[in-house]
């Protein structure tokens, strides 16, 4: 018997006004000719986007919930180079503060996504460097949340750059030059053009470092359609693991546009996973990456209540028998 618990990413269909991931442009930042007052609409527009964060994690509680994703939007121009002075943390200590007593309240999973120019795997100084930047402020985000930072946040391995085995063993160079603190942060996703599954296996085992099965991914870029021979080599990336093994689920939006998430997560795609996972752990937590987002969640957890081989638990949880 494994219990399914399901989460969704960064932002609600079902909630009006919400967004996490209010911006603002540089040159929206420069035509503002007093910097002060600059800076401080910047911290406006972060402090909104937290505050719409709890309001969020309110909604997700309010369902039953116990899973979800931060944008990593919330503080729009973070790094930037011409803002390097800007202590944008100190504005920030009370909203995140309020997200911490929830999160701690009712005892939620959440973690962040940075963005694709994260790359850890780049042959060049200045990509690797800016991306630890990237990487440390998402550290400080979630100490502000006092959210224990171990797997918190999942990248995929980066580019190819004309040589994927090459390309691997530059991921483990460059390895060595991140920080311990943020290093500890990061669970490693196959993706659907570039590294696939046994290339992900093959940096997680070698690291250490948590392996998250995206589904849709690998049915999109594979040399071996059967993900279920290295099932138990995943398992295995989360032995040392406090927080219970992590997927994405999402389904091909068409035959012809398979890469592109469609608004739903098709159930037959879904349960074909699940009834060959059953029994082999405890616990498993799957992000929909649906475009549908907490609407796609309602909706497949509609359907799996309907199944005999389910057994619901609440309305975002389930054992599968």
């Amino acid at each position: 018997m494994t219990i399914i618990r399901l989460g969704y990413v960064a932002m609600s269909v079902e909630l009006q006004n919400c967004s996490p991931s209010q911006t603002m442009t540089f040159k929206q930042f420069s035509a503002i000719k007093d910097r002060e007052a600059a800076i401080r609409k910047l911290e406006r527009i972060a402090i909104s986007n937290l505050e719409n964060c709890l309001r969020l994690l309110k909604h997700n509680v309010g369902n039953d919930i116990h899973f979800f994703r931060f944008s990593s939007k919330l503080i729009p121009l973070a790094n930037h180079e011409e803002l390097s002075d800007w202590s944008y943390m100190k504005a920030l200590k009370e909203p995140l503060k309020e997200l911490a007593d929830y999160i701690k309240l009712h005892q939620l999973r959440v973690d962040f996504h940075p963005d694709h120019f994260v790359v850890l795997n780049s042959p060049k100084v200045e990509i690797v460097n800016t991306s630890i930047q990237t990487l440390a402020m998402h550290e400080a985000l979630l100490k502000g949340m006092e959210v224990d930072r171990e797997h918190r946040c999942v990248l995929h391995i980066g580019g190819v750059y004309d040589d994927r085995e090459a390309a691997l063993e530059q991921f483990i160079h460059n390895w060595g030059f991140i920080p311990q603190r943020l290093q500890k942060m990061i669970m490693l996703e196959n993706d659907d053009t570039s590294f696939m599954l046994q290339d992900t296996l093959y940096l997680c085992e070698k690291l250490g470092i948590p392996l998250v099965f995206d589904y849709h991914h690998h049915l999109a870029h594979h040399e071996n359609p059967q993900w279920e021979m290295e099932w138990e080599r995943i398992l295995g990336t989360w032995h040392h693991s406090k927080l219970p093994i992590k997927m994405h689920i999402s389904s091909p939006r068409s035959k012809k546009d398979f890469r592109a998430h469609a608004d739903y997560v098709d159930l037959d795609m879904f349960v074909t996973f699940l009834q060959s996972i059953k029994g082999s752990t405890p616990e498993l937590h799957c992000m929909i990456e649906a475009k549908q987002k907490d609407a796609a969640l309602f909706h497949l957890s509609n359907q799996l209540s309907e199944l005999d081989f389910v057994e619901q638990i609440d309305q975002s949880s389930f054992r599968i028998k």
